[in-house]
């Protein structure tokens, strides 16, 4: 299981979203269930694919669980990663049944969320298949939300580029500006940083990518550039440092960009805009 797994399933911030999550949704109190139910109900539910996707969020989709009413047990039925259709069962919820209604929304949506990023990522990688190229998350993250979907991005076959600003020096076009040139961003960085972390230069043209490589950079992200221009900047970086492609990464386009010779394909949709897995929890009667 990814190394994100068990930083998730101990992250005091999980446990916050979690409740902040079930806070925002039931507020004072659960006008629906407490009419409905005196409280004291029994019953089972199930959580129901309704679509072919990747599953990932199991353990969040459990935990939402713990902070209602109960007791309530919930049974997975699969694993974060697994390939599930239409109609496939997810999970057995069973106990409070109070409880099960006031934590429903709140744990679909935090498993469609996640599982909707896994599948999309799960394409993409099934794309590059055999090329060797890794593809990247971004920073493009819901505010908040990060580590789950980070998580859900590694379930689905992706690699996690940097989790923040502290994870290493990227240096964009911004910080270029700001310094007046790639050489002396680069200088500066390599100033200020220790050596174990990595600089890399986003460049727009083959001029940026030789100053980038004289300046000594780790990983060059190509921004941008169309696919003859990426063969050519391959080219010309030959060993002397790791290519990354960024920017218009679609499903159409992605085998045709991984085929350059880059190493890494970073897609900021894995996360910004990665439809919601379709999920239905349905309760038996």
């Amino acid at each position: 299981m990814p190394a994100l797994a068990s930083d998730m399933k101990k992250s005091t911030g999980v446990r916050e979203l979690i409740i902040k999550a079930l806070d925002e949704d039931i507020g004072p109190g659960d006008v629906t269930a407490q009419s409905v139910l005196a409280g004291n109900e029994k019953g089972n539910a199930r959580a129901v694919a309704k679509s072919a996707l990747v599953v990932a969020g199991l353990e969040v989709f459990s935990e939402v669980f713990d902070y209602v009413e109960g007791p309530i047990e919930v049974n997975a039925l699969c694993n974060d990663g697994d390939c599930i259709g239409p109609g496939d069962v997810i999970a057995r919820i069973s106990g409070n049944l109070k409880g099960i209604l006031m934590a429903e929304r709140v744990a679909l949506n935090f498993i469609q969320r996640m599982s909707g990023i896994a599948t999309l990522t799960s394409a993409f990688v099934d794309k590059v298949a055999g090329t060797g190229v890794r593809i990247l998350d971004t920073r493009k993250t819901t505010p908040g939300l990060r580590i789950l979907e980070k998580y859900a991005v590694k379930i689905g076959g992706g690699v996690n580029h940097r989790f923040g600003l502290y994870g290493g020096a990227m240096i964009k076009e911004n910080h270029i500006a700001a310094a007046g040139g790639i050489s002396e961003a680069v200088t500066r960085v390599k100033n200020q940083i220790p050596p174990t972390l990595k600089i890399e230069v986003e460049v727009k043209n083959l001029s940026e990518v030789k100053e980038a490589l004289c300046a000594g950079v780790d990983i060059v992200m190509l921004d941008n550039m169309d696919v003859a221009e990426m063969i050519e900047a391959v080219q010309v970086i030959g060993t002397q440092a790791l290519v990354e492609a960024s920017g218009n990464v679609s499903l159409d386009n992605v085998r045709e960009i991984a085929e350059t010779g880059v190493d890494f394909i970073s897609v900021g949709s894995l996360t910004h805009s990665a439809p919601a897995a379709d999920i239905s929890l349905l309760v038996d009667v």
